[in-house]
């Protein structure tokens, strides 16, 4: 088996040094290559050559000058956002190898599951790809940098990928909810099922946590400010030129941070926000009202917030304590409590990772 998988591999290959940048681009066929579901190449292939379809790495034009089907645009934007993803597991197969994780005390499998997950998200990018209609175009990858907040140093990759899983799940639900059409929504439901098990394989053989998340994952309603946070990746003009917008649209709002002496994000921690872009700051108006939401399962809990000394006294937090230290808790700051409209969040998300809770402050962002 594993010789067709590596067979496979060589062939796709060879296929992508021939293929067009755009026009005649043989992704375009939905039946090219290997098929998710159908081959083994998506499921354990070992080996640091890309597998297919991330070996064609140029964007995919429209061939139909029909209208777009309705969920174009959702798809495009998981697209660019799995694009980042396979990538990050990508680099982690060619960075580092089964003993950077068994020198860690890991089991030896470790290694051999990195490659694995990076299979499913290249299995991922074929279906999105078919997912999109011939009437417009499917992204190519950007060039991203993970050197930067991963290094060569293997505990913190694995530290970074659960981070990742946790957020693939929550911007997976917030999609759903945009979704128009009912088969699209079964198939995200689908894609999320199978980062769940990525994220529980890292809990019990990576953390020695415990692997459940509490009666629900968070559900966050607006899926595009949490694709926004994954451009902190992506190596700024380097993106291909025929790419739509990513996320599409974006609001450009303020990104946030918490402070680097931060000591716990569970529930109950007051914590000191960061604005980490001196170009673009909130700008809170006087006279106006604000407030922290914060979303946890299915919860939402609104806390009025005094901005009035910002910027010569910095923002604290306090964390809701009636939630339960499981999974993720996500909060924005916006004008309405509750809120309840896109137009009512003023930053971007924070996000406070609850398990493992030794991981809280090194990847919560």
């Amino acid at each position: 088996m594993l010789i067709l998988v590596a067979a496979a591999a060589l062939l796709s290959a060879k296929v992508a040094k021939t293929a067009p940048a755009t026009q005649g681009n043989p992704l375009a066929d939905p039946n090219f290559g290997p098929v998710p579901g159908k081959s083994y190449l998506h499921d354990d292939y070992i080996g640091t050559a890309p597998p297919f379809p991330a070996n064609i790495t140029q964007p995919v034009a429209a061939t139909s000058t029909g209208s777009p089907a309705p969920d174009d645009v959702l798809w495009q934007n998981l697209l660019a956002a799995e694009w980042i993803v396979y990538s990050f597991y990508q680099y982690g197969v060619e960075t580092f190898n089964s003993a950077s994780f068994t020198d860690l005390g890991l089991p030896d499998t470790t290694y051999t599951r990195i490659n694995e997950i990076r299979d499913n998200e290249a299995g991922h990018l074929r279906i999105f790809q078919n997912q999109i209609s011939p009437a417009s175009i499917k992204p190519g990858p950007c060039r991203y940098d993970f050197a930067a907040p991963v290094g060569g140093d293997a505990e913190t990759f694995l530290a970074v990928a659960t981070f990742i899983e946790v957020s693939s799940m929550l911007f997976l639900t917030g999609l759903v909810q945009t979704a128009r059409l009912d088969t699209t929504r079964g198939a995200l439901t689908a894609v999320s099922q199978v980062e769940t098990r990525h994220e529980v394989w890292t809990l019990l053989d990576v953390w020695d946590e415990d692997p459940f998340g509490g009666p629900s994952d968070t559900v966050f309603p607006y899926p595009n400010e949490i694709l926004d946070l994954t451009n902190r990746f992506v190596v700024p003009g380097s993106c291909p030129s025929a790419n739509p917008p990513f996320p599409n649209p974006s609001q450009h709002l303020p990104p946030v941070g918490i402070a680097a002496n931060t000591l716990s994000v569970a529930p109950g921690s007051t914590v000191q926000l960061n604005f980490t872009d001196v170009d673009n700051l909130p700008r809170f108006e006087s006279g106006s009202d604000y407030f922290t939401v914060f979303f946890h399962g299915l919860n939402v809990v609104s806390l009025p917030l005094d901005t009035t000394a910002w910027p010569a006294q910095p923002i604290n937090v306090t964390i809701p304590a009636e939630f339960d230290a499981k999974g993720l808790i996500v909060m924005v700051i916006a004008t309405e409590e509750g809120a309840p409209t896109l137009d009512s969040v003023v930053t971007l998300p924070v996000l406070f990772l609850q398990q493992p809770a030794a991981l809280g402050t090194v990847v919560s962002v």
